[in-house]
């Protein structure tokens, strides 16, 4: 039976899309998603507050709550009340100006406006400013690059190297090459401190160096392994010698396809010629300024990172030794790397990159 002190609620279509939108959507604050499930389910035929409070998990009193709010006042009903307290110091028009001002000037000593310098210019707290920016998300203090490349050919180039990751042909290895040249072997001046409870690992700051070495890869994406050369210098005879070391270390019988840059080593004559003699073995060059396509890439960061940058080496020998140390433990324990972004996906994401940037001329 019905109960009868229960207020009647009729939905329009445009209310109930709205309600709808407002139980599915993820940044719906979960209090007014829960205040239009309760509308929601009170607007069918002979829904009692008893029933609805037992189907959501809620009070009697909470569902005639809302329920009566939005018989009352609609959709605006189901919004907080304006709570008691102090009203508010800031108005909105001092908030847009604090935007406007920080998007669209700079100080006239400096490159970027500080809460500081803002609050002096408009008259504002120092706290007011702050807190104002971390509601629209502003950071005039930090700033970040990027780039895109000019290369004729780019579209064209991301096919062919994402496919190459996602759809590899049948009896090839896709591998990904590159150099990481002028590693630096360094010894500092005192010993490391080492780290203890509530200290962190300690270095001099000032350094001697022993030289430079450059390292040459191949990442077997798939399989995860590696083959690495070092080299004192990274010319094309070098590069000509580590093509001829991976052309050795892989199985005959599958063709092989490289991945890599377009450094002027890898395009010279002296490479041309053994292509020729080794057809097995064929090229595929990112476009210009997208190191990113090359996985190697993500390879060199964690090599760097776990070996090179507090490693301290008294010599280039030991340096070297410590990078073919790190590439046999490697391939002892290897982890493919997987690509999961499809072409279109990367093309669009730049297009609208594109098409967000003022004067990208892209």
């Amino acid at each position: 039976m019905a109960n009868p002190r229960a207020v009647s609620l009729t939905l329009s279509e445009v209310d109930r899309a709205t309600l709808q939108s407002w139980t599915r959507r993820r940044c719906t604050a979960q209090g007014l998603a829960l205040r239009a499930r309760i509308v929601l389910a009170c607007a069918g035929p002979g829904t009692t507050n008893w029933a609805v409070a037992a189907r959501l998990g809620i009070s009697n009193l909470t569902v005639g709550k809302w329920r009566r709010r939005f018989a009352e006042q609609g959709l605006e009903g189901l919004s907080d009340a304006p709570r008691p307290g102090v009203p508010r110091s800031i108005l909105d028009e001092q908030i847009e100006r604090v935007i406007t001002t920080t998007l669209e000037s700079t100080p006239r000593n400096a490159t970027h406006w500080s809460t500081r310098l803002l609050a002096r210019e408009l008259g504002m707290s120092q706290t007011a400013i702050s807190r104002i920016w971390r509601a629209f998300a502003l950071a005039p203090h930090r700033s970040a690059t990027f780039k895109l490349s000019k290369d004729p050919h780019f579209i064209d180039k991301v096919r062919d190297i994402v496919g190459l990751y996602l759809n590899p042909p049948d009896r090839a290895l896709v591998l990904c090459v590159d150099e990481k040249p002028s590693i630096q072997a360094i010894e500092g001046t005192a010993p490391v401190l080492p780290m203890r409870p509530g200290q962190l690992e300690r270095h001099t700051h000032d350094y001697v160096r022993h030289g430079t070495t450059d390292l040459f890869a191949a990442l077997d994406v798939r399989a995860g392994t590696v083959i690495g050369e070092v080299h004192r210098r990274h010319r094309s005879v070098d590069f000509r010698h580590f093509l001829a070391t991976v052309e050795r270390s892989t199985p005959a019988g599958l063709e092989l396809h490289l991945v890599l840059d377009n450094a002027s080593t890898h395009k010279t004559p002296l490479i041309h010629r053994w292509l020729v003699r080794h057809p097995r073995v064929h090229l595929h060059f990112t476009p210009t300024s997208s190191s990113w396509l090359n996985l190697v890439e993500c390879w060199f960061s964690i090599l760097t990172a776990r070996q090179l940058r507090r490693g301290r080496f008294h010599s280039t020998r030991a340096l070297e030794s410590a990078i073919r140390a790190y590439i046999a433990e490697n391939n002892l324990h290897p982890k493919s790397f997987v690509w999961t972004k499809s072409a279109n996906d990367i093309l669009d994401s730049v297009a609208a990159f594109c098409q967000r940037t003022s004067n990208s001329h892209h």
